[in-house]
This record gives C-alpha cells, structure tokens and sequence, in this order.
C-alpha cells in the first residue's frame, strides 16, 4: 500500500501546472515514502517473515513432542543418565536446527546456495554392536517380532521414499529457493529504480519520462512483493526443508536399526512396522504392498514414472 501510494503521488505530482509547492509537497511526499517501503523491503527479504513463522511453528512442535516423550519416560520408569545425556543432545540439535532468532541474535540463512533438508536430531555415529549375531532362524521365524522379510520391506520402503519423494522434494525446494531469491532481487531494484525516479517526477511538460518510469517501477514492485510476501514463498521453501529432513530422519531410523546384529536389542519389528507406516500415512499392509510393488518393479525393469502410476 505503501508503494502504490508513492506511485499515485508521482503520478500526480506529473500533472501538477507549473513547478510551485503543490508539486514540491507531492515530490517529497512521494520519494519518503518509496524510501520508507524501500527500507521496509530489505527488512522483509532478509527476514523473510512467512519462512520464519514456518520455523518457530516447527520449532515448537518438536519441542513439543520432545517434552511429551520426557514425561512418558518419567512416568514409566526412572530416567537413567543416559535418558538425560539423550533428552540434552536432542534439546541441542533442535535449537541448532531452529535457533531463536532476532531475540538471539541467531538466524537461519534465508538464501542458502541450495536446498538442504533441515537436521533436528542429534548426529550419533554408528558403533560396531558387539552382541550375539542376527539368529539364523530369523528368516523362518519370528524373533522379536523381526523375520527376513520384514527386513527387506523396510529397506524397500526407504528405497522408494529416496528414489521418489525425497528427489521430489529436493526439486520443488531447488526451484522455490531461485524464485525466492529471484523475487527478492527484482523487488528491491524495482523499488530502488521507482525511489530514484521520483526524485526527478516534474510536470508532463517538462519531463515526461520520469513519471513514467517512477510509475512503472512502483506497480510492477507492488506487484512482485504481494507475490513474494503475499504468496509466501518462503513458507513453502521451509516446508520442502522440513518434509526433507522428516524423509531423511526416517532413512536413518530404519538403517540404525537394522544395523543392529542383536535382534533382541531391537525395537519389536511388528510395532517398528507400524510407527513407520504411520509416519508414512499408510497402514501396515499398504505399507508391505508398497513394498512388494516397488520390488517387482525393480526386478522386471519398470520406469519410476509407470511404478507411481502403477501404485496409485
């Protein structure tokens, strides 16, 4: 609103008769306030207000989730050190992955070189598990609710959200992130382009080019700031970084148990199937068809496309 009033008043400053106050006034009125939205904008394109509500929106669920796991674990048995060494870790790769910003002075590049998923969880490096070797009798039996096939549909199932949605994600995030970028930049030139040509706006007679030229700018950077803040973009560029992150964190979930030798120490593989097909929207047994579907894809050589239409 800002912006289009400037313009309006360059606008009129244009059919002003003569060169007396009325023009004067209208020039001034006009160049402060294409100065203020100026000032305005840059503020915005480096905040980016809709990504940083995304983040806090973020931020607060996982500290949310976080807080409720701490109260299960307390009400089912005394927490241990380790259950506290594990709770700080994962306080501290949140608040990394989200950090409070302009109250802590810490931010988020807006603008970064290329997507990356966004990481909340504490990066622990496998160890060797130095427990009894995986049963032999896995592949027949059930050990632990664990079998053979269950672990060959989990790895499928990580192949297929890798191959497609994570790729999809990364796309979409690539592209949000240049028209981000794109639109940032051509908003602030326009308006610098528009706060320069209202210094010279004179009447019509005298100099016809300014006010076009002011008048122009003006709109067409009313325009792509209601499109950049309007249609926030940002707040989608955060989502993709977020949905990323929640693919990328159930990949190594899925691998971290199954590297595990020791069945036993496993999580129960019947109850691991289902948090992972909840996760994932889907119920067990879409979840084994998902992963049977992909396999015999993958075997008689379909393309990914014909695998999705296939699926769906």
């Amino acid at each position: 609103m800002i912006t289009l009033t400037a313009a309006t008043m360059s606008g009129l400053a244009a059919t002003c008769p003569g060169s007396g106050a009325p023009l004067l006034a209208l020039k001034l009125s006009s160049t402060l306030l294409f100065c203020a939205a100026t000032g305005l904008l840059v503020v915005m394109n480096k905040i980016q207000p809709s990504q940083l509500a995304e983040e806090q929106r973020n931020a607060t669920r996982l500290f949310k989730c976080l807080k409720t796991k701490i109260e299960t674990t307390i009400a089912l048995r005394n927490p241990t050190e380790e259950d506290v060494n594990d709770v700080i870790e994962k306080v501290l790769a949140v608040d990394r992955a989200y950090p409070l910003p302009l109250l802590g002075g810490a931010m988020l590049e807006k603008f970064p070189e290329k997507f990356e998923p966004v990481v909340w969880w504490p990066n622990k490096t496998s160890q060797p598990h130095e427990g009894k070797p995986k049963s032999e009798k896995i592949e027949e039996e059930l050990v632990n609710g664990w079998s053979e096939e269950l672990e060959m549909e989990l790895r499928e199932v990580v192949e297929v959200t890798k191959r497609e949605d994570f790729e999809d994600y990364e796309r979409l995030g690539n592209m949000v992130l240049r028209i981000n970028k794109s639109l940032a930049i051509l908003g602030s030139l326009l308006m610098g382009i528009a706060t320069i040509g209202s210094v010279f706006v004179d009447n019509i007679r005298s100099c016809s080019w300014a006010y076009l030229v002011t008048l122009l700018a003006g709109s067409l950077a009313a325009v792509v700031n209601s499109f950049e803040h309007g249609g926030q973009v940002g707040m989608v560029f955060e989502m993709y970084r977020y949905c990323g992150g929640f693919l990328r964190l159930l990949e190594e979930t899925v691998e971290a148990t199954l590297e595990e030798k020791d069945v036993e120490k496993r999580e129960n593989g019947e109850v691991f199937e289902n948090k992972v097909a909840m996760q994932l929207g889907r119920s067990g047994l879409q979840l084994r068809k998902l992963a049977s579907k992909s396999a015999s894809c993958r075997r008689e050589g379909i393309d990914m496309d014909e695998f999705a239409s296939k699926l769906f």
